[in-house]
């Protein structure tokens, strides 16, 4: 499975070979949701939207502005929102099947118990992305 997109003319493409890491949090890990699943939720949503970014650490893979000693670094980012019940994925903030209803309200229709914030992060020189999957205090 892979995810493509563009950002200012450059197309970025998003797979299994140009993945440095995917972190699902360290506290309460959420099941059934893994890399093949987020590339396929952000391939199914129209409201996809990466914008500029800067990190204090450079991309691990290219090394991009380590050379300049640039203070900061260029990346693009996204996120979104999951929610499980039982530690177990249901839905997200991006998928069609929910009608865009809040986590308040699922949670309130007993459909879900827990969110956690996705940030998907890609350098903006050589693609190279991460993802991180944290709990997310409503």
């Amino acid at each position: 499975m892979e995810y493509k997109f563009n950002f200012d003319g450059k197309e970025y493409i998003l797979g299994e070979d140009n993945l440095e890491y995917f972190v699902n949090d360290e506290n309460e890990e959420l099941n059934g949701i893994e890399l093949n699943k987020i590339l396929e939720l952000l391939s199914n949503s129209d409201e996809v939207d990466f914008q500029n970014s800067y990190y204090e650490s450079c991309c691990s893979n290219c090394k991009a502005g380590k050379e300049e000693k640039k203070k900061v670094f260029d990346f693009l980012e996204y996120y979104f929102y999951v929610y499980g019940k039982n530690n177990n994925f249901v839905t997200s903030s991006i998928d069609q099947d929910y009608d865009k209803k809040s986590f308040t309200r699922l949670n309130r229709e007993g459909i879900v118990d827990k969110c956690y914030m996705v940030t998907v992060m890609v350098c903006k020189n050589c693609s190279t992305y991460a993802i991180e999957i944290e709990e997310f205090e409503v």
